[in-house]
């Protein structure tokens, strides 16, 4: 089964709803909170396989990843203990993009096919 809703409230629902629906543990789901005037916004978004990922979201929509963690990734990177590709994908939640693209696209009247077994 497939959910989608709009809403509005205070700046940090978003967080609220996540926290909630992670309780549940078996569920799929991603929260945006749209940035304002005064404060930037958010993404929350989890799986099963995944856990929980969070990240900022700029005026234009952007995930915008703080300097210290961008310094972090590089320096571990130039010490050989992370590949910085994989690490700047992380950052970005590039794994959960994927996972829940699927969704995104199972609107009313988008076309998805499931396959349970291919021969």
């Amino acid at each position: 089964m497939r959910a989608q809703a709009e809403w509005q409230g205070r700046q940090g629902t978003a967080a609220a709803i996540s926290s909630s629906l992670m309780g549940w543990q078996r569920i799929r789901f991603e929260v945006t909170e749209d940035a304002s005037p005064e404060a930037d916004g958010s993404r929350h978004a989890y799986t099963p396989a995944l856990g929980a990922f969070t990240a900022v979201i700029g005026a234009s929509g952007d995930i915008m990843v703080p300097e210290d963690r961008l310094r972090s990734v590089m320096l571990l990177a130039r010490q050989g203990r992370v590949v910085l590709e994989e690490e700047l994908d992380r950052l970005l939640g590039r794994q959960w993009d994927e996972e829940l693209e699927s969704f995104r696209y199972a609107g009313e009247g988008a076309p998805v096919r499931w396959l349970h077994a291919a021969v």
